[in-house]
């Protein structure tokens, strides 16, 4: 049965060392329960970006709390790069398995379908390849002199979003985002922050049971209003330009970040920015 939790109690449930996966900017992300994480302490991260990330990857890496990421890019987008990332590329501070967007799909795919690995045509002789052990280019078995790359299934411990809305049931709307129904198949356990929880049954109401996540998936989630900010959640408030400009400013060097992340971990709200 899913439980309602804290966010304090979510975050502690997430321990040091955990494979966490986390979505895209445009997909949920749960940046009040990233805040609880690191005001805690979170420490050796291996960090999965499904398949990219952006404010959060940058804030847990420039905290100390990851030790890998495996990624196919870490970017804030039109405000530039990710500058905790990029300083902890530079001085070699964290591990980074390179990847790419249809790679990370495949394996948490097979994954989800219980396959030990999954295969892709397009990453015979590229670059990535040369820097990934764990791939390998196999011949297909049912076409001669057709070189294909295998690749594990990924399975990570935690998978982490944000969403509009759970009932109190546990099961949760992500409307269209079915990367976030694949992370949760894929993983151990699932933990969801949402807008609100709300009465009645997601699964029963023919509106929203199309794009509901059901509590089977779910290990936890908790309430947290506006839980994505200041990245957006689409349809119910924008990205905040004002705070992620003045990140991409501030956080180039140490010093900045540290006064950055304090306002965070102090509260500093999307209201407080507004």
């Amino acid at each position: 049965m899913t439980q309602i939790q804290s966010l304090d109690d979510l975050a502690a449930a997430i321990p040091d060392g955990a494979k966490l996966a986390v979505v895209p900017d445009y997909s949920g992300v749960a940046m009040t329960a990233t805040i609880a994480l690191i005001r805690r302490g979170v420490r050796n991260l291996h960090l999965v970006c499904v398949p990219i990330s952006g404010l959060q990857a940058d804030l847990l890496i420039g905290a100390g709390c990851v030790a890998t990421i495996e990624t196919s890019a870490v970017t804030l987008g039109e405000f530039g790069g990710a500058p905790r990332f990029n300083a902890a590329l530079r001085h070699r501070r964290i591990q980074v398995l390179d990847a790419t967007c249809p790679a990370i799909h495949a394996a948490l795919m097979a994954s989800e379908k219980g396959v030990p690995f999954a295969t892709l045509r397009g990453l015979v002789g590229s670059d990535v390849l040369a820097r990934r052990a764990d791939w390998r280019v196999i011949d297909n078995p049912f076409e001669p002199n057709d070189a294909i790359v295998a690749m594990p299934a990924l399975q990570p411990d935690v998978a982490l979003f944000h969403a509009h809305m759970a009932d109190r049931q546990g099961n949760v709307w992500v409307g269209r985002r079915r990367e976030q129904i694949v992370m949760a198949h894929a993983s151990k356990t699932t933990f969801v922050t949402v807008e609100e929880i709300v009465d009645g049954d997601l699964l029963a109401d023919e509106k929203t049971a199309a794009g509901v996540l059901p509590s089977l998936y779910v290990t936890a989630l908790a309430e947290a209003k506006c839980g994505a900010w200041p990245i957006g959640l689409w349809e119910v408030y924008p990205p905040d330009e004002t705070f992620l400009q003045a990140y991409a400013k501030e956080a180039r060097d140490d010093d900045g970040f540290d006064r950055v992340l304090a306002s965070l971990l102090n509260g500093a709200t999307r209201a407080a920015a507004e």
